[in-house]
């Protein structure tokens, strides 16, 4: 009865209501002399606004079937006639009011017509409305969910080429230095652990994605401690901003792999700063930006879990640096962290 009130209060249906009713009251007054003739056609037509939706929706919630043979429908005409005649037959007749226009016996078989059609349409419309909003919310759930299973498995994202390497490396300090592969177990272990932690959380510390990454180029400079240097500028004490676990990875993995990795000496650059609401980082890493690389999983990974996360606030870009042969990544994320619910 609420849900069915509130649903005809709506402007598209209480228009055409008072468009159809309005005209029948003014008739009724204009067509009787009985100075009760304008109240009773009011109250007509509020038992159809009340009675005629609300019964055609319990009686057939799921619509008019064949299964539900005749019964339905005639319990429904019973209570359309039954109101109708109530209110127009029996009340007059209680009252002792005289001859009205809604009153004659032809014009209570057009009101019964009403009651019965725009109770169909009114209860139908209602019932398809209410329907299509709850497809439009299961289909946002489920885009949601596959949103979110596409989240978890893009923050699952690691280099496997690194692992390989890392761990073929391993295989070799066995032999050649002990010390050397026991360490680089422990931080591989380490940063494997912190990888599958943080796959299904929503956000975490930037303190916790800043060591991840610091144990990445750790691992790297294991096997050459002249390869690069590390060089960090980051505001003490660090921001306390929650951004998406391993956001920053495969930017580091990239900084990397086209830099150092491809033969590139020099320093990898890690800038953080808080920019007002705007958390800004900076990587750059030696050599030059030759542009997007045909199938790479990197970048694209990181926009498209970027656009999950902050719903479009959040920006990056990368480039040539302004000095030398250099490549520069910018990111630039809402201090605010991820966008609530993003993940469960």
């Amino acid at each position: 009865m609420r849900s069915t009130t509130l649903s005809l209060l709506e402007p598209r249906r209480f228009i055409p209501i008072v468009a159809v009713c309005a005209p029948l009251v003014v008739a009724q007054g204009s067509y009787s002399e009985d100075p009760l003739a304008v109240p009773l056609g009011v109250a007509m037509c509020l038992a159809f606004v009340l009675v005629a939706p609300v019964s055609y929706r319990v009686l057939f919630p799921d619509g008019i079937e064949l299964s539900h043979g005749g019964v339905r429908l005639l319990l429904y005409a019973t209570i359309g006639a039954g109101v109708v005649l109530s209110i127009g037959a029996a009340v007059p007749k209680v009252l002792d009011m005289g001859a009205t226009f809604l009153t004659a016996r032809s014009s209570l078989l057009v009101c019964t017509a009403l009651f019965l059609v725009g109770g169909w349409g009114l209860g139908r419309d209602i019932g398809l409305s209410d329907a299509l909003a709850k497809e439009k919310a299961r289909a946002a759930a489920l885009a949601r969910e596959a949103e979110l299973s596409q989240l978890i498995a893009l923050r699952s994202h690691l280099d496997p080429h690194f692992l390989f390497n890392t761990l073929n490396a391993i295989a070799e300090w066995c032999r050649e230095d002990g010390e050397i592969a026991e360490r680089a177990v422990l931080q591989l272990s380490a940063m494997l652990r912190t990888v599958l932690s943080g796959v299904r959380l929503a956000s975490w510390p930037l303190e916790q994605e800043l060591a991840l990454c610091r144990t990445l180029f750790s691992l790297h400079l294991l096997r050459d401690p002249e390869l690069f240097k590390l060089q960090e500028s980051i505001p003490s004490p660090l921001p306390e901003v929650r951004v998406p676990p391993m956001i920053l990875l495969p930017l580091a993995e990239n900084a990397f792999k086209h830099g150092p990795g491809a033969g590139h000496r020099g320093e990898v650059r890690l800038e953080v700063s808080l920019d007002g609401s705007q958390l800004r980082v900076r990587l750059e890493n030696p050599g030059p930006y030759r542009g997007p690389r045909p199938g790479s999983a990197g970048l694209p990974t990181v926009e498209k879990r970027l656009e999950l996360a902050y719903e479009g606030k959040a920006q990056l870009s990368i480039g040539r640096a302004p000095e030398g042969e250099r490549t520069r990544v910018e990111l630039s994320l809402p201090a605010s962290g991820p966008a609530p619910g993003v993940l469960t």
